[in-house]
């Protein structure tokens, strides 16, 4: 299994559960791996053969410009639903953080794993 790397992809979106929060937009960052088999894309050098990191953090900025939700879970799971849905994804791990929202730490949030992960036993 491979894995294609989306890191600190930075987006903006309505999302927390204060009045206050649902005024503005926030910032949250990105991390994902998915799992894809790059052999084929390699062997050709074709990127209709891989998954498009560019298409995919596309869809996440538009993704996030389009929901409206308090929490950071279900930011989260509905986007991973989304990304294994449109992009044929068998596996994905996804960490999504919320910079600011604990004055204490720099940022809160979350990692889910979605899908089963080909070659795991």
């Amino acid at each position: 299994m491979d894995l294609v790397l989306i890191e600190s992809l930075a987006v903006d979106t309505v999302i927390g559960v204060y009045d206050w929060e649902r005024t503005i937009t926030q910032r949250l960052v990105l991390d994902l791996e998915l799992a894809t088999d790059i052999r084929p894309a390699a062997a050709d050098d074709d990127i209709a053969q891989t998954l498009d990191y560019a298409a995919i953090s596309e869809r996440i900025q538009a993704f996030a410009a389009e929901h409206d939700v308090a929490l950071v879970e279900t930011f989260a799971e509905r986007l991973a639903e989304t990304l294994r849905d449109e992009f044929g994804i068998a596996w994905l791990r996804l960490t999504v953080r919320k910079p600011g929202a604990v004055s204490a730490a720099a940022a809160v949030g979350v990692r889910i794993e979605r899908g089963s992960r080909p070659g795991a036993v």
